[in-house]
C-alpha cells in the first residue's frame, strides 16, 4: 500500500460526535505508554500527524485521521488510480492508574461505546508492549473483544527496545497464553516505529480488508 494522505480531522469527545462518514475505520488501542502515536506516525509517514507525549494517558478523546491510499501494485499508475479513502483512529489508552475512577469510568465508557456501536470500525488493533510478559489487563481486554465478537489483530511494539531473541521469546509466551483461552489466534504484528519494523505487513494487511469491503 502506498500512502498518498494523512491528515487529522478531529477529537470526538463522545461516540455520538464521531464522523458521519462511511469510511472504513482501523482504531488503535492500547496500555497508556505502548507507543499508539508513534505507530501511527510511522505508517502513515507523517512524524506530526499524532502527537506523542512522554506523559502517559494524553490521549483523551477519539481522534481521527483520514487516510487516502493505493494498492502497491499500481504503483506505476499511482495518479490514474482512485484513492481509497479510510480513517485511522486512535483511541485512548486504558489503564493509566493516576487518573481518578470517575475518570478512568468515563473513558472506559468512551472506548466501549465506540468498539461496540461504531459501524464504520472494520478492524480494532491492540498494541502490546513487547518488552514485558503478558499483563493481565490486556488479556481481559481481548478476552472481552472475543466475548463480543470484534475483529480485532494484535500488534507488538518497541521490537527495536531489546534484543531480537527476547522480543520473540516474549511474543510466543504472550501468544500461548491466549492459546489457553482460544482455538484460533488473531492475525499480529512485530513493529518498531524507529526502524519501521512491520509497517509494511500493516498496511498490506489494511489494504486486504479494504479489498474484501469492496468485493
Amino acid at each position: 500500500m502506498i500512502i498518498k494522505n494523512a491528515r487529522y480531522i478531529v477529537s470526538s469527545p463522545k461516540v455520538q460526535q464521531c464522523p458521519q462518514s462511511t469510511e472504513p475505520e482501523y482504531a488503535f488501542i492500547g496500555r497508556s505508554n505502548v507507543g499508539k502515536s508513534s505507530l501511527i506516525n510511522m505508517l502513515t509517514g507523517h512524524n506530526g500527524l499524532a502527537k506523542t507525549s512522554s506523559m502517559p494517558g494524553k490521549t483523551i478523546n477519539i481522534n481521527y485521521f483520514l487516510i487516502s491510499s493505493v494498492a502497491s501494485e499500481n504503483r506505476d499508475r499511482a495518479k490514474e488510480k482512485k484513492d481509497d479513502e479510510w480513517h485511522i483512529v486512535d483511541l485512548p489508552g486504558y489503564g493509566y492508574a493516576k487518573r481518578s475512577k470517575q475518570e478512568q469510568d468515563k473513558l472506559v465508557e468512551m472506548i466501549h461505546n465506540y468498539i461496540l456501536h461504531r459501524e464504520q470500525l472494520v478492524n480494532l488493533f491492540v498494541l502490546i508492549d513487547s518488552r514485558h510478559n503478558p499483563q493481565q489487563i490486556d488479556l481481559e481486554f481481548i478476552e472481552w473483544l472475543g466475548e463480543n465478537g470484534i475483529p480485532f489483530s494484535i500488534v507488538f511494539t518497541k521490537a527495536d527496545k531489546q534484543s531480537h531473541a527476547k522480543t520473540l521469546g516474549n511474543v510466543h509466551t504472550f501468544l500461548k497464553k491466549l492459546e489457553e483461552q482460544w482455538e484460533e489466534l488473531p492475525p499480529y504484528f512485530v513493529t518498531s516505529s524507529e526502524n519501521r519494523q512491520g509497517r509494511e505487513e500493516l498496511l498490506d494487511y489494511i489494504e486486504e480488508v479494504n479489498k474484501s469491503l469492496r468485493a
